[in-house]
């Protein structure tokens, strides 16, 4: 899909600049918001509509939320190929809905290490939901747009603009490259602390 149509998006971010812009644009182009915890206060608080992650899974948040979006109704919508009609069978089949937008970024563990934590409680800064997000739609990035970081808002806004509320594949595929380099250097980075 050479333009994709950005009609649902999840949005759970650690670094909040630029959040309450980008989800202004979003709603305002009719784009659906699903959201976790924090993130999804920041958005309502911008007074806008927002859906639970719980809603969509049916299931709470759990362990300190070390569990929220591990979930095959997240990861379903997530990893299904559009240009797959078996996989859109399967999503109509199972009651269920794709996204078009993951914007994630990860829990700031570099930060959590220069703070000299113990290694009980430095795990605990190890971000697992959104690594997963993202390679998730890394993956799929022909039938979804990955935001990373905060830093490509502004890019990715004016694509919308641009395109009439789609995103280009070039860009898709350029965030999907940047994304399995940041995650690997996130991974590298826990590795080093744990040696």
């Amino acid at each position: 899909m050479e333009y994709l149509p950005i009609n649902r998006a999840l949005i759970s971010v650690t670094d909040k600049s630029g959040l309450e812009e980008l989800c202004k644009t979003l709603s305002s182009g009719g784009t659906e918001i699903v959201s976790t915890g924090g993130t999804m206060k920041k958005i309502q608080e911008a007074g806008l509509n927002v859906t639970p992650v719980s809603d969509v899974t049916g299931f709470p948040e759990i362990m300190d939320g070390r569990v929220k979006t591990l979930h095959p109704h997240i990861h379903a919508g997530v990893l299904a190929d559009k240009d797959s009609s078996s996989h859109l069978q399967t999503l109509q089949e199972m009651g269920l809905q794709a996204f078009d937008l993951i914007c994630v970024n990860l829990y700031e563990f570099e930060n959590a290490l220069n703070k000299g934590l113990e290694t009980r409680d430095l795990v605990e800064e190890i971000d697992i939901g959104g690594p997963t997000l993202l390679r998730a739609g890394a993956k799929n990035f022909h039938s979804v747009a990955v935001l990373p970081d905060p830093e490509f808002y502004t890019r990715f806004l004016q694509e919308l603009e641009q395109n009439n509320h789609r995103i280009n594949l070039a860009f898709r595929q350029e965030m999907a490259s940047y994304t399995f380099r940041k995650i690997s250097e996130y991974d590298s980075t826990i590795s080093k602390a744990l040696s």
